[in-house]
């Protein structure tokens, strides 16, 4: 069932109000590699970039 145009900018305009964006950039063909990393490990790309993110901030000192 598609998703009704009310319903996207409903969605849009909650992540808006709820998310901060941070670009990130990386050379041509990495952005495949984690995406395929990712979906092997039964990730999405952004809740592996954001485990990546916080478990580094837990070793650390």
């Amino acid at each position: 069932m598609p998703i009704s145009e009310a319903q996207r900018r409903a969605v849009a305009k909650y992540n808006a109000k709820s998310y901060d964006r941070i670009e990130l950039k990386v050379k041509k063909g990495e952005k495949d590699k984690l995406k395929l990393y990712a979906k092997e490990h039964g990730e999405s790309l952004n809740a592996f970039i954001n485990r990546a993110i916080y478990e580094t901030i837990e070793k650390s000192p």
